[in-house]
């Protein structure tokens, strides 16, 4: 039986992750106890064979060695796995301005921010403990629920799945990224009139870029890299591999090597996905 526990800081996606869960087929509970867990697991285990749930930081027991043994408790044929969201302190606060939320520790008359601080402190339980950590804290609603049918569809087949990513560096390196490459020496087609309006995804970029030997060189440098330890990074049971190539803006050059390199790739390997950060948002 697969046993997903959903959990993190409030306001980090836990509500987002499950209703995902729910639609992969998963018999999915919010915010059980967790003495309950074991009883649950053993009670519905006849009719499902993929349960998820959630738990806040409300039903958590105090201590680390209390949750490892009511983990011990849970049947021999539930393989428990723990995905642990979260997000920077800055974020959750106004994740909950917007939504007007009362945050689950709000009711011992704390601030939101310390609020938010003292329950990452009441969470250490678990995160040492997860099998998966997700920052969702850059992440729109519809990306971390792409993420999260990654991580389990990609656990699920044994096969990884690589994810090409551009970004512009003035706005932040992914969080999520595996290997990072740099293509700011590269020629830079913003400098071009007629092409500064445009991205890496249109044609004149794409010319512009391919006529450079060092483009070429790089783009050639950045495939044997891959091509040439992914057999090592499958081999080594993981299920995501995120491969982010970053540019000044996120404009031109990352996009179009992100998406050159995802293309040609994505012609031997079923499991490729190509992202523009900075084009997405």
């Amino acid at each position: 039986m697969e046993l997903i526990i959903i959990s993190g800081r409030s306001g980090s996606g836990k509500s987002v992750a499950l209703r995902v869960l729910e639609d992969l087929g998963y018999y999915c509970v919010d915010n059980i106890p967790v003495n309950l867990l074991p009883s649950l697991v053993r009670s519905v285990s006849d009719n499902y064979d993929k349960i998820a749930v959630s738990i806040d930081v409300r039903n958590l027991p105090k201590e680390q060695q209390d949750f490892n043994d009511i983990l011990e408790y849970l049947p021999g044929f539930a393989n428990p796995m723990l995905f642990y969201l979260d997000s920077d302190d800055n974020t959750l606060i106004r994740r909950f301005s917007e939504t007007r939320r009362l945050h689950p520790l709000s009711m011992h008359d704390l601030p939101l921010d310390l609020a938010i601080k003292a329950e990452k402190k009441l969470l250490d339980v678990l995160t040492t403990r997860a099998d998966v950590l997700i920052d969702t804290t850059d992440l729109s609603v519809h990306q971390l629920a792409e993420t999260i049918r990654e991580r389990i569809l990609g656990k699920k087949d044994k096969q990884l799945i690589v994810t090409f990513q551009s970004f512009g560096f003035k706005h932040g390196i992914p969080k999520e990224a595996d290997f990072v490459f740099d293509a700011r020496f590269l020629p830079n087609p913003h400098w071009e009139p007629e092409l500064k309006p445009l991205t890496g995804l249109d044609q004149p970029v794409k010319d512009y870029l391919a006529s450079h030997s060092i483009v070429q060189k790089f783009t050639w440098q950045i495939q044997t890299f891959v091509q040439t330890w992914l057999p090592h990074l499958e081999r080594n049971n993981r299920s995501y591999l995120t491969i982010a190539i970053g540019c000044t803006g996120g404009q031109h050059r990352s996009v179009y090597l992100a998406q050159t390199i995802g293309e040609s790739f994505a012609r031997t390997h079923p499991n490729i996905k190509i992202r523009h950060r900075e084009q997405d948002t």
